[in-house]
């Protein structure tokens, strides 16, 4: 009997530490989610402030009367549906680019043997420890000689030449994960190479390439170092860097404009948000399925 009470107090003690373990552990993810999602909160309710209220001090986190006309004065006081339509036509093109060559250089890295495969493999992945601002001169050299500045070409032309080490690289080990018994028994039914590639292995690659998509349209959608660099008019500026503009109107007549920066800022994040829960499920697949084999 007192090794029966032993043990259930035990067992109690147990269930009282698992209990507060958990309790701790939810509290800190809950602190952790409000400071993560504070300044999107800050930035929404801001979005819709009076330009006084800006700033007030001690700051307000809600505004007296919500400025519904604040988004609306975004359209009137910069070309923003522009901005956004020039984004979209190059996050477009640089993601389907991205998607075929990657998925092809994957696909040959993955299926075929040939002589320094493993070597120009390790180059490949080489290349991504080299910083974006150690090709940044040589790139707009090469650029200026092709007469591309202040056009769209150098920030969705290079995604179709490889599409970058990441993706190959995520392409790559995906593929190498699929079963080589598809491409035999293709083979033995008289497919080509590219049939195999583009019949049975790109539709198994749903998962990687939605991922590689999602990681891509948020990458371009928010650059702002290339565009600012190759783009000289405020026509073709990117919505990156209409939101930097869009601090410094020169008609704004001394007016302050944060308030409908942050309008500006809510309308470019919105998009990717949805994006991201409407691929959430795509995207942990392709990550978990993306094993490192070979």
């Amino acid at each position: 009997q007192k090794t029966m009470k032993s043990a259930s107090r035990a067992h109690s003690s147990k269930r009282r530490q698992s209990i507060m373990t958990t309790v701790i552990l939810y509290l800190f993810l809950v602190v952790a989610t409000f400071i993560f999602v504070f300044p999107f909160f800050w930035t929404l309710m801001t979005s819709f402030k009076a330009p006084y209220e800006i700033n007030v001090f001690p700051p307000a986190v809600f505004p007296e009367k919500f400025q519904w006309g604040n988004y609306p004065r975004v359209f009137e006081k910069a070309p923003f549906m522009l901005w956004v339509k020039n984004s979209i036509f190059i996050v477009t093109m640089s993601t389907l680019g991205m998607l075929i060559s990657s998925s092809l250089a994957g696909y040959a890295f993955a299926r075929f043997d040939f002589r320094g495969k493993n070597l120009l493999f390790i180059i490949t992945l080489g290349t991504m420890m080299l910083p974006a601002q150690v090709t940044l001169i040589p790139q707009f050299v090469l650029f200026h000689k092709l007469d591309w500045i202040n056009t769209f070409k150098p920030l969705w032309v290079p995604s179709w030449f490889g599409g970058g080490a990441f993706a190959i690289f995520l392409m790559r080990q995906f593929m190498m994960q699929l079963p080589r018994d598809l491409d035999e028994a293709a083979i033995i039914d008289g497919a080509s190479a590219f049939r195999i590639y583009w019949n049975i292995l790109v539709p198994l690659c749903k998962p990687v390439i939605a991922t590689l998509a999602v990681i891509s349209i948020i990458g371009g959608w928010n650059n702002f170092l290339g565009p600012i660099i190759y783009l000289r008019q405020a026509t073709k500026f990117t919505v990156a860097v209409g939101l930097n503009y869009f601090r410094n109107l020169p008609e704004s007549g001394g007016e302050p404009l944060t308030h409908l920066l942050m309008a500006a800022s809510m309308m470019t994040t919105a998009p990717l948000i949805v994006l991201f829960f409407i691929a959430q499920r795509y995207f942990v697949q392709g990550i978990a399925l993306t094993g490192l084999k070979g």
